[in-house]
């Protein structure tokens, strides 16, 4: 039996509550948050015997194995580093942190202690985002030569997640003072996952962030809404190929969609996580000429809180790790980078 804790008790925290207590041979024992009555009501809502207010104490709990880091953005360093420290296995909610130079502390202090570490890159999932880097691999389209990719929400426009000018889950999201890195922090991270996993790292940016007027004097209560809600890259790749990457909350019509489409010299493959998570599109082959797709279908993937467990019980890291979650801080960071000097920016090596 493995035993796990919960930082947060937020409603990211009770998906990894319901992901986690499904799993055989797993068993969620405490959660831990700043607030009190928050905590002890997601600790009655999912069965969870242990609710803490002090992350130390419960740390401390020689039974506790691994832990899930569900807290904001802003506190993922903090708190990941204490669970680190106390040699606990980690999951961590992305992005991993909100620069690289604390990403990358953590991806060593992960290292250097030897705990099974991964960041919940969740569209990884995907078996057709699995397929797609399977078939790239194998040169089925030949040389990648451009990539376009783009994560498309709603909910500044749409009620159908909430209303987000009264809640506070979505008005911190949108405040630089509480936290947020914005739209290109909080899905861009995983639309430049979702690009580059099967295609290669990026290794230069040109990004322009924008922020749109949402409420008088952009503000509502304590929230300042500054933070960028719409993000355009345009890329490189290191096979040479050249991609643009998109992001934005205002895509009326689309809930949460996630598209890839990769063109190589041979062929290409589209990923439309909208119609279906387990089916590829290919035009291999004398569809090139007629410019006909076909359906590929995935095999499954196991999620990624099932490949964590399997990776504590085996001791061999899966992806992606939080390595993979610096690699995608430096890119961020380069964005951000970007739009400020309204210039291109080569990444290092």
């Amino acid at each position: 039996m493995i035993r796990l804790a919960i930082i947060g008790a937020g409603s990211m925290a009770g998906e990894h509550a319901k992901h986690f207590t499904a799993l055989d041979g797993v068993e969620v024992v405490a959660v831990c948050d700043l607030d009190g009555d928050r905590v002890r009501a997601f600790a009655d809502s999912h069965g969870i015997p242990g609710a803490y207010t002090d992350l130390d104490a419960m740390l401390a709990r020689d039974d506790i194995q691994a832990v899930s880091n569900a807290t904001p953005d802003g506190v993922h360093k903090a708190t990941s580093l204490a669970a680190i420290a106390a040699g606990k296995h980690i999951l961590c909610e992305k992005p991993l942190a909100t620069k690289a130079a604390d990403a990358e502390e953590m991806a060593a202090a992960a290292r250097e202690a030897g705990v099974i570490n991964m960041i919940n890159l969740s569209y990884r999932d995907a078996p057709a985002i699995q397929q797609a880097r399977e078939l790239i691999a194998s040169g089925a389209i030949g040389r990648v030569m451009h990539v376009d990719a783009s994560y498309l929400q709603s909910w500044l426009v749409s009620h159908a997640w909430g209303r987000w000018d009264r809640d506070s889950q979505w008005l911190w999201r949108l405040s630089e003072g509480h936290g947020s890195k914005g739209v290109l922090g909080d899905v861009g991270v995983h639309i430049l996952d979702f690009a580059s996993f099967p295609v290669g790292d990026i290794t230069a940016v040109n990004c322009k962030l924008k922020c749109f007027d949402k409420a008088p004097d952009n503000r509502i209560g304590d929230y300042r809404l500054d933070a960028n809600d719409s993000a355009l890259m345009r890329v490189e790749f290191a096979g040479g190929a050249l991609g643009t990457i998109q992001a934005t909350r205002w895509a009326t019509g689309h809930h949460n969609s996630l598209k890839l489409s990769v063109y190589g010299d041979k062929g290409a493959v589209s990923v439309v996580l909208d119609d279906a998570r387990d089916r590829v599109l290919t035009c291999f082959g004398e569809d090139v000429h007629e410019a006909r797709w076909t359906s590929l279908a995935a095999p499954p993937t196991p999620s990624i809180y099932r490949r964590f467990i399997d990776g504590i019980r085996s001791g061999v890291n899966d992806q992606p790790d939080f390595a993979r979650g610096a690699e995608l801080q430096r890119v961020l960071d380069a964005c951000f980078a970007s739009d400020a000097q309204d210039r291109s920016l080569t990444l290092a090596g």
